[in-house]
């Protein structure tokens, strides 16, 4: 008889099918692993697994086992080189002597370890014993499986069961692109790791056991791939999973199976029930979905929707990938939190109606309104009490090359103590425009905090002095101070000690882990340290002037250096990603190869410290500039924000993404850079793109007042100044106050006139000034004009000119011109997005409109 056809139900222990037969004694598979692996059951030499240490229970004769399978157990083990627990899945005894079945292991192994994602427990190891057995060993997480949860405390809100769904997704989505297949998803293979810190339903979780993961088919649906026998879960397998003989099941039936464990943790029980396979695969095509349960649990309408489609039988009615399933489900989640700012609007239409029936009017309302806006964009924020600018250290030093060195001291200080979640700490890039300054009361006042730590470093020989002195910003007055005369070698102790008594003065709470953090010295190589300070202030002088490639090539070659001094100092690769990835994106090196740097930096990073929340950072970064992986650097940038709370790079990465991705959030985008101005008050960069997520949204007095930030910063700076000029033009359509802004800084600032070329140009053309378009296209010479990456050629920009001097001859002329030159740069650099876009334009102009 067929194993569709038996009377079905599955061992609670193991998962494994059990038939008519063997259901009254007990599972089969549990009964085989029991008798050959009792052995392992008492302690003694086969607790040893090459490095890898079982542990026992408090009895001290039964190992802490914590799952069996079809082909092994997994026990809690200890790394005995690390002390580190892990968990070590063993293959079982029977299996030891088939060479088939060792295979089979191996490759779950290789299969399950081709996955590093925050939602996934990672496989890290392989071994055999000289006895024959094979194991590999994975992450240890430590929590209940969501079946425990749901059990004991019955179903989830529906929120919390979409944030769950949204994180398993992104996990398949990272399988998919490895072209993996679960094939086993469930509820009890879905841990949780932390519950929401913020007293919120929302959970962590990581998916586990990939154990039966496989290459997925090579097609969907219609493969020639033929599967033989059932692996899973009855209840929680797909209906293709279940027909044998059929195509082999692909992404879609693990779609099917997070539908039903959704299901699950909506209802507390599986949407279909049989006693054998084939009964519960008819109920599947044949039976409705009992929508009675989900609609008890007052599930929403698009909820119920998405369900429905998760659990088609046809796999073609489901959504065909991950990726669409996650977008799918962030809809979801967006419109029921979306559901109080409805309210909310409501409750703006009920205050007009008032208003109007009151006498007050329209224009009382819209002043109300305004003024509250105004209001809002200019208050002062609250200072808070726990917080710090840690100033550039003063060199005292005869050399003036140490002044790299005095740098990064203060650089040293200032990331340990932002590593402290109770402390705000402003970035680097906004406290080194105060190098020498001394009125600390309008320091506290420009970056809003209440401390800052000043010093100064003077190095002699093998010798330094480095002192450190803490003032309240709102007295101005030493709140500690201490000098160290100790070793050159002793310096990093020193950067230790500074920060955990700037902590303690402050009385911010630290955790276990943030005091690991401070007292990690970055590296063991002062001559490394030296390298990477250097390689440092390159980096902020260009994110500061964000002009060409030079700075970040010589910070490159200085990284590179520092690590042949250090090769595990796990800074420097991080910078280094950093930089390769930033030469990729404003086209200096647009090449596989540049990706590829970026992507060994960042390997190597996590070999040395991967949980570090810095390599997580770095690979968010990696995902979204190298290959517009937006979902997979969220997720990368959700597990760096739980060790970085005061990094503002963080915050300024989610906000590009944000306003960038497919349906993304222009609001949340303007919030997350709003965040990083809080931590990075007079970082330039980030204020020029908080001016353009106000542009997006129309929202043009802010962008001014943002413009005007920007300007007390840089007072002199000619592009920033017709850039607020340009609001206007957006928000009126009125040229006047560029037009005024130009001929002002003709007068005043001629030398400006070349660098503000283009901006004359886009005058020129929408003010139908052809004399004064040509002007421009003169001062501009052979620079392209540049809108931040897209840049337009000159015929192009002549053949603009030429059109709107109705000249058409001259005009097609000149566009055929452009499109030869513009042809030879997509040819140079075929992925590049921006030169496409012109291409396009050149195109448009041209009326070839199929191009």
């Amino acid at each position: 008889m067929a194993l569709a056809e038996k009377d079905l139900s599955h061992c609670e222990q193991c998962g494994a099918p059990l038939d008519s037969v063997t259901s009254d004694s007990g599972c089969l598979n549990c009964l085989l692993l029991g008798g050959p692996d009792e052995a392992l059951n008492s302690p003694g030499d086969n607790r040893r697994f090459q490095h890898y240490d079982v542990s026992v229970l408090d009895d001290g004769t039964t190992l802490c086992e914590l799952g069996r399978g079809a082909m092994g157990i997994t026990y809690h083990a200890v790394d005995i080189n690390l002390g580190s627990p892990v968990a070590l899945k063993v293959i079982s005894a029977r299996y030891a002597s088939d060479a088939t079945a060792r295979e089979r292991f191996r490759h779950e192994a290789q299969a399950a370890a081709q996955l590093r994602h925050p939602n996934v427990a990672t496989v890290f190891h392989f071994g055999e014993t000289p006895a024959g057995q094979c194991f590999y060993a994975m992450e240890l997480v430590e929590g209940e499986t969501l079946e425990a949860r749901v059990r004991r405390d019955g179903p989830l809100p529906v929120l919390a069961a979409l944030g769950v769904a949204e994180q398993v997704a992104r996990a398949l989505v990272a399988a998919e692109t490895h072209r993996l297949l679960h094939r086993d998803l469930k509820p009890s293979n879905v841990m949780i790791v932390t519950n929401g810190a913020d007293g919120t339903d929302g959970v962590a979780v990581k998916v586990i056991d990939f154990g039966l993961a496989k290459p997925a088919a090579v097609t969907q649906g219609n493969g020639d791939g033929i599967h033989t026998s059932f692996s899973g879960t009855p209840g929680f397998a797909s209906p293709e999973q279940l027909a044998t003989g059929g195509p082999s099941p692909d992404a879609r039936s693990d779609i099917y199976s997070l539908g039903a464990t959704v299901w699950f943790l909506l209802c507390g029980k599986t949407p279909f029930a049989g006693r054998t396979l084939k009964e519960l695969r008819e109920n599947q095509f044949r039976q409705p979905l009992p929508l009675q349960q989900i609609t008890a649990a007052k599930v929403p309408a698009r909820v119920i929707r998405l369900l429905r489609s998760m659990l088609a039988s046809d796999p073609a009615k489901r959504p065909q990938s991950a990726r669409e399933l996650l977008a799918e489900l962030r809809k979801c989640r967006e419109a029921i939190e979306a559901r109080p700012r409805r309210h909310h609007r409501l409750l703006q239409l009920a205050a007009l109606a008032l208003l109007v029936s009151s006498g007050a009017g329209l224009t009382s309302y819209f002043w109300y309104r305004q003024y509250i806006q105004q209001r809002a964009s200019t208050a002062t924020p609250p200072m808070p009490e726990k917080s710090i600018a840690i100033l550039p250290f003063e060199n005292l030093s005869n050399d003036r090359e140490d002044a790299f060195f005095a740098d990064g001291t203060q650089d040293d200080v200032l990331t340990k103590l932002a590593k402290i979640a109770d402390l705000k700490v402003i970035s680097r890039t906004s406290v080194m425009q105060y190098r020498g300054e001394r009125n600390m009361r309008q320091i506290g006042n420009a970056l809003r905090v209440s401390h800052v730590l000043e010093g100064s470093v003077r190095k002699t020989g093998a010798w330094v002095h480095i002192n450190a002195q803490l003032v309240d910003t709102r007295t101005d007055t030493h709140v500690w101070a201490e000098q160290y005369d100790r070793d050159l070698n002793d310096v990093f102790a020193i950067q230790s000690d500074i920060a955990r008594k700037v902590a303690e003065q402050l009385n911010v709470k630290i955790s276990a882990a943030e005091k690991l953090a401070i007292e990690r010295p970055p590296t063991v190589e002062l001559t490394a340290f030296d390298l990477y300070s250097r390689a440092r202030n390159l980096v902020l002088e260009w994110s500061y002037r964000m002009s060409g490639k030079d700075n970040l090539v010589r910070a490159a070659d200085l990284l590179n250096q520092a690590l042949a001094h250090d090769p595990t100092f796990f800074q420097a690769h991080c910078q280094l990603a950093w930089i390769h990835d930033q030469l990729y994106t404003f086209g200096f090196d647009r090449t596989p190869g540049r990706l590829e740097l970026a992507d060994a930096a960042i390997q190597a990073a996590f070999r040395i410290r991967p949980d570090a929340g810095e390599a997580h950072l770095a690979r968010a970064g990696h995902l979204y500039r190298g290959y517009r992986d937006f979902d997979g650097a969220l997720a990368e940038l959700e597990t760096a924000g739980k060790t970085l709370p005061n990094d503002a790079r963080l915050f300024e990465l989610k906000g590009y993404i944000e306003r960038r991705r497919p349906g993304g959030n222009q609001e949340e985008a303007l919030r997350d850079f709003e965040r990083a101005i809080d931590l990075d008050p007079r970082n330039f960069l980030i204020l020029q793109q908080t001016s353009l997520s106000y542009d997006n949204l129309r929202r043009y007095r802010e962008e001014k007042l943002v413009f005007d930030r920007m300007l007390a910063i840089k007072p002199n700076d000619a592009e920033t100044k017709v850039d607020r000029a340009f609001v206007d033009l957006d928000w009126k359509a009125d040229t006047r106050p560029l037009h005024q802004m130009i001929d002002s800084m003709r007068v005043t600032n001629p030398s400006t006139m070349a660098s503000i070329a283009g901006s004359r140009l886009v005058c020129a053309l929408a003010e139908r000034d052809p004399a004064a378009a040509k002007d421009a296209l003169i001062a501009l010479g052979d620079t392209p004009l540049n809108d931040d990456v897209v840049q337009f050629n000159r015929p192009f920009l002549q053949g603009l000119i030429a059109r709107m001097m109705n000249d058409n001859e001259l005009a097609r002329s000149a566009f055929r011109a452009a499109r030869a030159e513009q042809e030879k740069t997509v040819q140079a650099q075929p992925n590049y997005g921006p030169v496409l876009c012109v291409l396009g334009l050149i195109d448009a102009a041209l009326g070839r409109k199929e191009e």
